[in-house]
């Protein structure tokens, strides 16, 4: 129906160990990692209307054509044609710049929501086709379920790796860029540990001595409150505490609520903005009309 209103929810992801593999001839990385959900979301409004719009309530991130939500929107008119203009309206929580996936996370949802919407019928598979330029991180939003993605990032074998803990993750408010991160980092085609077996055979509190995200060599000398945060989350309890992606945020893994309660609010009270997600979490992938 014309007046309807579609509502949804666009998940944050984080990244348990990442190892940069190799620089390809495409200026790509080849890389595997671990992916994994955080309860930290933005919402979407979306309906019909005269010409297509996208309205965010974070002034500071553009509505303009860089934009991976009017990116994924021209992609598949292009790809199908689609019947109607539509106004998204987000609601932006998820930080820019890092590392937290929420670009990719909007784009897949976005798709997702244009297929439902206009009763397209195309199966993921089909929407990951179609995705492939608009991120890294696209296919794992878009089939919604944990696991070791590897490639340069499309190639995703589902394994359930969503921990069993308490997840706190901070945003230090300073953007780590992407291509800089992957710039300055010294690709090791040999890691000492399988991450797959380190993911689901090893205890969580040994993954500290054996799980590393490689970029964070590259990122910690030039964002140092990075670095000074990964140690803080050690501080405040946690049994393990990596960068996630390519930066700039912050993780720590947490046995106890307490203890993750109190490290929460210990970052929250410094102004950096930080989410806990509570163990075992699964995200809600539906799209549902506005009542």
């Amino acid at each position: 129906m014309a007046n309807d209103v579609w509502i949804a929810d666009s998940y944050a992801k984080i990244n348990l160990g990442l190892h940069v593999l190799e620089r390809l001839p495409t200026g790509y990385h080849a890389i595997e990692t671990g992916l994994c959900f955080l309860e930290w979301r933005d919402h979407f409004e979306v309906r019909q209307a005269p010409e297509m719009k996208l309205e965010i309530d974070d002034e500071s991130i553009p509505t303009d054509e860089s934009n991976l939500i009017n990116q994924a929107i021209e992609t598949l008119d292009r790809y199908v044609g689609l019947k109607h203009n539509y106004l998204f309206r987000v609601d932006k929580r998820i930080p820019a710049g890092a590392g937290l996936g929420g670009g990719s996370s909007n784009a897949a949802l976005t798709l997702r929501m244009l297929n439902k919407i206009e009763e397209l019928g195309l199966s993921d598979d089909e929407l990951i086709d179609l995705s492939r330029d608009l991120g890294a991180d696209v296919p794992f939003f878009i089939k919604g379920k944990t696991g070791i993605a590897k490639g340069i990032g499309h190639e995703i074998e589902e394994i359930n790796i969503q921990p069993n803990f308490w997840i706190v993750t901070c945003f230090p408010n300073e953007q780590s860029s992407t291509p800089e991160a992957y710039k300055h980092c010294a690709p090791n085609p040999d890691p000492d540990f399988d991450l797959k077996k380190t993911l689901t055979e090893e205890e969580i509190d040994e993954w500290q001595y054996i799980l590393n995200n490689d970029l964070e060599q590259s990122v910690f000398p030039r964002i140092n409150v990075s670095g000074n945060m990964k140690d803080q989350m050690y501080e405040f309890g946690a049994v393990y505490a990596s960068m996630t992606g390519s930066g700039s945020a912050v993780y720590g893994i947490f046995e106890q609520d307490f203890v993750a309660t109190n490290a929460y609010k210990g970052l929250l009270e410094l102004d950096f903005p930080t989410n806990m997600t509570r163990p075992g979490f699964e995200p809600d992938y539906g799209i549902y009309r506005k009542a």
